[in-house]
């Protein structure tokens, strides 16, 4: 058993710092003093309330003032959030810019659709503006490959669709393998849906193939803007009159008023540029200037196009009768 531990004496605070006089608090005299009673207040004054909050701070108010302070507080935060949804959105418009040419792109695709499916029904009218698309494509990749800066595909309804280039071509032959380039890729465009089609045994997709056959086919009529003409800037300048001459006739036979403006756009581009031509300055020469192995080159693509397309219009070819459909080969 261990023994207890001895009770140590107390020294007094006053006897080990006495020269701080401390010895006083060492008494149990020493109090401290209490609180005066809190005096009543004085009839007829009103009563002051201390705040319940601890710390000093005055209570909520829940009178009229306070629920109006509340409500205007509300509208203050549902502003302070509509203008930062404005400027959030004003700043993905800005994020959205680079992106302009793929948005002018659908929106002009997407207005185009809804115009043809009020005549064709919507399936086909997207599929028209598919080939369309796929058409225009064959012109920006052939732009790129020339290094010529262009606008994106843009579709005019009622009219087709057209790419804008920013600059000529350095020569002729450069400008038609860039207006080549459309057909050729919108012909494969035709060609496969009407090899769907016949996998299918859609006589609609054989309608949509032989759609986009004869798109390609139009393009190809030797006059400026079209894809022919650009053409017949290798191949044979004077050919533009031929194609102006074509597109005459056929505004009179069908009097479509749409050909009237394609013949006052290539009548008037045609002029242009034979004056150029005529001028014998030494750019213009440079650039019609095209060797007799590159003209062969473009006829043939441009004779060959022309034989496939009417093949594949003939293959494709539907006749509708008393709500039946009847493929001709």
């Amino acid at each position: 058993m261990l023994p207890a531990p001895s009770a140590k004496k107390r020294r007094p605070l006053g006897d080990a710092y006495p020269c701080c006089h401390n010895g006083v608090m060492d008494s149990g005299d020493i109090y401290l003093p209490a609180a005066p009673p809190a005096m009543p207040p004085a009839p007829g004054l009103p009563v002051a309330h201390t705040p319940s909050n601890p710390f000093g701070e005055p209570a909520s108010e829940t009178g009229p003032v306070g629920r109006m302070r509340k409500r205007l507080g509300s509208a203050a935060a549902a502003i302070v959030a509509l203008v930062a949804k404005f400027f959030a959105a004003i700043k993905a418009l800005f994020l959205l810019l680079p992106n302009l040419k793929l948005v002018t792109t659908a929106g002009t695709a997407m207005v185009s659709v809804v115009l043809y499916s009020l005549f064709w029904g919507w399936t086909f009218a997207f599929g028209f503006v598919a080939l369309m698309f796929v058409h225009e494509m064959g012109h920006v990749i052939q732009l790129r490959r020339e290094g010529i800066r262009a606008s994106a595909p843009m579709f005019i309804p009622g009219f087709g669709a057209m790419v804008m280039m920013k600059s000529m071509p350095d020569d002729a032959m450069a400008e038609a393998r860039v207006g080549l380039a459309g057909p050729v890729l919108g012909t494969i465009g035709a060609a496969v849906c009407l090899a769907i089609a016949e996998a299918t045994n859609s006589d609609m997709l054989r309608a949509l193939a032989y759609v986009g056959f004869l798109l390609n086919l139009i393009n190809l009529v030797p006059l400026v803007p079209f894809d022919g003409g650009r053409a017949m800037a290798a191949m044979a300048p004077w050919l533009w009159f031929v194609g102006l001459g074509v597109m005459v006739a056929l505004l009179l036979v069908t009097g479509n008023p749409f050909l009237l403006i394609f013949v006052l756009l290539g009548g008037m581009e045609t002029w242009r540029r034979w004056k150029l031509r005529g001028t014998r300055s030494i750019e213009q020469a440079a650039y019609y200037r095209v060797s007799p192995r590159n003209r062969l080159l473009v006829g043939s693509v441009y004779i060959g196009l022309i034989v496939l397309l009417a093949f594949g219009m003939h293959e494709s070819q539907v006749l509708v009768s008393a709500g039946h459909s009847f493929q001709i080969n």
